[in-house]
């Protein structure tokens, strides 16, 4: 027997899916006042809607982090989920559908993306929870990169590019006892500094060809003699280091060492880290929507 579409049975659907108030007086027409159906309805128009939107760029958003502890060690994970605009990115509403993600990364131990998009919550799958969003919100709304960190001590940093905004960058910094004494100087180093790499050795060899033979096609160029060439080259690699190479890197609060120098002075390791920048993610999620 259908039941009667009432003003609190509206508000009820309203308040559990974030939908408009005709849209959700419609689904519950359409299921006959059955509560669990009209959210099925309104997933579904919410699906159909994004699929509209696929082709829209997703670059603003928000980076979370959290870090529990586990069997002795600190693991930290962390996701980025974009939307179209940094008006929506900045709702709590936004914010609550990151943290639902956030929460099944750490419930399933999710590494990547791909493991996470796979992955369900007690009540909801990742897929569904952002369709959801996307209904809500009629933006396209994208799961961007996801990451996981383990060690035994793991620090947090998150920046914002304004008090209003949530984060748009998070770095996860895993180091031994001993490094945890610089691991937050290290963390703020990964947010402003980008490295890609933890140590020379983390480098990929076919990296290291390219930007050589990127090096030596300059110094020819340049007409440089011969002879010097080989040292030239090396220079360059060693600035190229420099540059993507957090052990490498010069400590942005006192130039005159490096991160590998800093850890050192602390008696400490490094062993991890992670980066994860609002709108990095993007090139992922449009490989996904062509899949």
């Amino acid at each position: 027997m259908a039941k009667k579409i009432s003003l609190d049975l509206i508000k009820k659907v309203r308040s559990d899916t974030g939908a408009g108030m005709v849209d959700v007086k419609k689904a519950l027409e359409e299921a006959k006042g059955d509560v669990d159906r009209a959210k099925e309805i309104l997933r579904e128009k919410g699906v159909q809607a994004a699929g509209k939107r696929e082709g829209r760029k997703a670059q603003e958003g928000l980076a979370l982090a959290k870090i529990i502890d586990e069997s002795g060690k600190q693991v930290g994970y962390a996701i980025e989920l974009n939307t179209e605009t940094d008006f929506v990115a900045k709702t709590p509403q936004f914010i609550s559908y990151a943290e639902k993600l956030l929460d099944i990364a750490v419930e399933t131990k999710a590494c990547d993306r791909v493991q996470l998009l796979e992955a369900k919550g007690e009540k909801e799958s990742v897929k569904e929870i952002i369709d959801s969003a996307a209904a809500l919100f009629k933006e396209n709304i994208k799961l961007g990169q996801v990451g996981r960190v383990e060690g035994e001590e793991v620090n947090l940093y998150a920046h914002k590019k304004s008090a209003e905004f949530p984060p748009s960058i998070v770095a996860l910094v895993a180091t031994d006892e001993a490094g945890a004494k610089i691991a937050h100087d290290v963390a703020l180093q990964v947010s402003a500094m980008s490295p890609f790499w933890l140590s020379e050795e983390d480098v990929p060899a076919d990296v290291v060809e390219s930007e050589s033979r990127i090096a030596e096609g300059k110094a020819r160029q340049e007409g440089k003699p011969e002879g010097i060439i080989g040292k030239i080259v090396q220079g360059r690699i060693k600035s190229f280091y420099e540059e993507t190479v957090l052990l490498d890197q010069k400590y942005v609060k006192d130039p005159s060492k490096t991160i590998g120098q800093l850890a050192k002075e602390a008696g400490g390791q490094i062993t991890s880290f992670l980066r994860i920048e609002v709108g990095k993610g993007e090139e992922e999620s449009q490989e996904d929507s062509q899949e």
